[in-house]
């Protein structure tokens, strides 16, 4: 279960934020405080925190130096500062990610989940991630069959098969796949993902009709199943 710590001193929100979180089967710890936060954030394990700036006894931004003092854990920010300068000093403080206030659960959903994928496991460059039927070579750039024969991708191909693998096996959406593939002005443009990753499949998978490892989420999105289970 992914843990998250979500420091928040609107009651209401804060309610909102955990009910929605735990619906969506994340573990979740919050407070108001941040100096509670600090002491959570620095004494156990989370594996996103999700903070406030405008908080009672302690600025977010000294929280998140606080923190990032000590621990590399992914910090989203959710803030009703709009200003640029207020975004600009936040992430340089250490902070991952700056959501402005109103925002829509999905896109903070989203933006956690992005979050996860950039620190998990297999971010390291040089990662090599090995199944049943190919190998990917994250560092080299490059996969190889079961014989250990390469197999050509376009570049848009391996984009696709990088980003997922990337993912360390969690649901990536398909607005958050086009943008990290084709780029931030794409979204809505589903059939490209269904384009690729039928090519995917014909190259990669033994039987691309039953996809063992580039699975679909329908309505969803997609992700990487190293074990080939499915």
């Amino acid at each position: 279960m992914t843990d998250l710590l979500v420091v928040e001193d609107d009651d209401q929100l804060r309610g909102a934020l955990v009910l929605t979180l735990r619906s969506r089967a994340y573990g979740v710890t919050s407070t108001a405080s941040g100096e509670e936060a600090v002491g959570l954030a620095t004494s156990r394990r989370f594996d996103v925190v999700v903070l406030d700036l405008g908080l009672p006894d302690v600025d977010g931004v000294t929280v998140i130096e606080r923190v990032r003092a000590v621990s590399s854990v992914p910090i989203v920010v959710l803030s009703a500062r709009r200003d640029q300068r207020d975004k600009v000093v936040a992430l340089d403080a250490g902070a991952d990610d700056y959501l402005t206030k109103p925002f829509g659960m999905e896109e903070l959903l989203a933006r956690i989940r992005a979050a996860q994928r950039r620190s998990g496991p297999v971010a390291s460059s040089g990662a090599q991630v090995t199944t049943g039927a190919f190998t990917v070579d994250l560092g080299l750039k490059q996969v190889s069959d079961a014989a250990g024969e390469p197999v050509h991708l376009t570049p848009t191909e391996w984009g696709l098969l990088e980003a997922l693998v990337r993912a360390n096996g969690l649901l990536v959406a398909g607005p958050d796949l086009l943008r990290e593939v084709w780029g931030p002005s794409y979204g809505s443009e589903l059939h490209y993902l269904r384009v690729y990753m039928a090519q995917l499949r014909r190259k990669l998978e033994p039987d691309p009709a039953h996809p063992r490892y580039l699975i679909t989420s329908p309505g969803l999105g997609y992700r990487f199943d190293a074990t080939g289970r499915g």
